[in-house]
């Protein structure tokens, strides 16, 4: 289909610098969006950084459409930021860019959940995300530590799924979906897994049978694929990306319910 065009957040690390490098060895054009060291220089944590974000895309593209988004941007944080971050950055990210999506002749976008969204959450913050209260959200996530990343990536995998189907997306032909990887080591995951103790309960957490902890660039495949023109009839799915934790923790019970 020749090349394409796309969008990849969180571009200067893990698993969006590993998916902006896949694609533009395959000679498609990258508008890489991050902190730093990218084409467009965002912060989705903001308002005014979203803005800047979707200004600095179209300016960027030069032309009248994006085939394919890949919203990679995310932390891993107690802090109530998180919230910001990876539900609502995310989804303005997505929202902002459908636009240019749809003049696509095969639009295709995706996300990053996560294996954590069936790990302990809190659901008033899933619910304060999905009701676009970004306040509320972000007042109930003080203090809640551990229990703020999870939530937010179940919030963002429950968008997904809301919303894939919907005219706006599938109606305009775009296929949305997202990916929940186990432990990928990246930069956001090594203090972490450096830490013996923390290394214990996160392999506890999170078994991962095949292979153990995924390398970037095997996220990145799927990526690859899921906002591919291969990928015709695939929408509003959660893939599970994690060497079988999710079949080792729930081996009687299937995402979604």
């Amino acid at each position: 289909m020749g090349v394409r065009t796309y969008v990849v957040t969180g571009s200067a690390s893990g698993i969006g610098a590993a998916t902006a490098t896949r694609l533009r060895d395959a000679g498609h054009r990258v508008i890489g969006v991050d902190l730093h060291d990218a084409d467009v220089i965002a912060d989705i944590a903001t308002p005014e950084g979203r803005t800047a974000l979707v200004d600095g895309v179209r300016a960027a593209a030069s032309s009248s459409h994006l085939d394919a988004v890949l919203a990679c941007a995310g932390i891993s944080s107690g802090d109530p930021v998180t919230v910001s971050v990876n539900y609502f950055g995310t989804v303005a990210t997505l929202d902002g860019l459908r636009p240019l999506l749809a003049k696509s002749e095969h639009p295709r976008a995706a996300t990053i959940s996560s294996i954590a969204l069936e790990q302990p959450l809190d659901h008033a913050i899933v619910e304060a995300c999905l009701d676009g209260d970004e306040a509320r959200a972000l007042a109930i996530a003080e203090g809640k530590g551990v229990l703020v990343y999870g939530s937010t990536k179940r919030a963002l995998a429950r968008w997904v799924r809301r919303c894939a189907a919907t005219a706006e997306w599938a109606g305009a032909g775009i296929a949305l979906n997202a990916v929940a990887p186990g432990v990928v080591l990246t930069p956001m995951t090594a203090p972490l897994l450096d830490d013996p103790t923390w290394r214990g309960i996160v392999d506890e957490a999170v078994p991962m049978p095949l292979g153990g902890y995924a390398q970037p660039e095997e996220i990145a495949a799927v990526l690859d694929f899921l906002t591919s023109v291969d990928n015709a009839k695939m929408t509003g799915q959660v893939i599970f990306v994690d060497g079988g934790a999710d079949a080792t923790l729930r081996y009687d019970d299937i995402w979604p319910r």
